[in-house]
């Protein structure tokens, strides 16, 4: 069973249920509602909403699919774009908070945990966009498929009621303690990373004899150049101790060498009495 989301865009409001599709519950307040459903003209009405919210807000709904086939959706938008909020008896909602307004799971696809699929996207959106809740209307005397969630629902998913009412409880996802439990298994990570990480070796010191034979290894005409430089000395032992015994390590063990070989090839002087 293969699962993915899309936004809810004009390409694929069609896809919608049939009822769902031409419904303008939320998009437009009761009264507007009304004389559009006299007219004929929800459909319309609904392209209109999704378009302007699309234009000033950005994405406002998702589309669940399972093998390619729709199985559910949610729309969910500012509580300026969703008139109908104020005809409930519990509002208005936070002003930090987005509306999970509507939304439904195609009865063949009950029981497989897709409601809790598409509020988890749902409230990845809004988190991305600066919010810090999500808020809905429950209806606690649901009994079948509708335009406002049931309130056993959204309790199911994590919802906890702000402002209670017999019909129409309000209910906050508060999205505060996702990012903070994200911030600490982030954390958790990077110490058990840390601890098992393995430590790298230091470098082994250099000893003199290592520097003697890698002095000796290298061509005569090359020692004392660095950097495509001019050797220190060309010619017997007449080294620059000025510039030996300064600059970097490796030019005071070349002074220490030079120094050396000096010694060896001086005659011996003997101490006369």
């Amino acid at each position: 069973m293969t699962r993915r989301l899309e936004p809810l865009t004009l390409a694929n409001l069609d896809e919608l249920p049939v009822p769902c599709r031409n419904c303008v519950f939320w998009e437009l307040d009761p009264v507007a509602a009304k004389q559009a459903a006299r007219t004929g003209d929800t459909g319309l009405e609904k392209e209109a909403w999704l378009s302007q919210v699309l234009l000033d807000w950005g994405s406002a709904g998702v589309v669940l699919y399972v093998d390619d086939e729709p199985a559910g959706f949610a729309v969910y938008a500012p509580a300026a774009y969703l008139p109908r909020i104020q005809a409930f008896p519990t509002a208005p909602v936070s002003p930090d908070a987005v509306v999970l307004a509507t939304g439904r799971i195609l009865p063949r696809y009950l029981g497989l945990g897709l409601g809790k699929i598409l509020v988890q996207a749902v409230a990845k959106d809004v988190l991305k966009r600066g919010f810090r809740a999500v808020e809905a209307f429950g209806d606690s005397r649901w009994d079948g498929p509708g335009c406002v969630w049931p309130t056993e629902f959204l309790r199911a998913v994590g919802f906890g009621v702000v402002r209670d009412h017999p019909r129409n409880p309000r209910l906050r996802l508060d999205l505060r303690s996702a990012v903070t439990w994200r911030s600490e298994m982030e954390a958790a990570v990077e110490r058990l990373m840390g601890a098992i990480r393995p430590e790298h070796a230091p470098p082994a010191p250099v000893t003199v004899r290592d520097a003697l034979r890698s002095y000796l290894a290298t061509p005569r005409l090359l020692r004392g150049t660095r950097h495509g430089t001019s050797p220190h000395w060309s010619k017997g032992h007449d080294a620059p101790h000025r510039d030996l015994r300064s600059s970097t390590p490796m030019h005071r063990t070349e002074y220490l060498l030079a120094t050396a070989r000096d010694h060896q090839t001086r005659p011996t002087r003997t101490p006369t009495g």
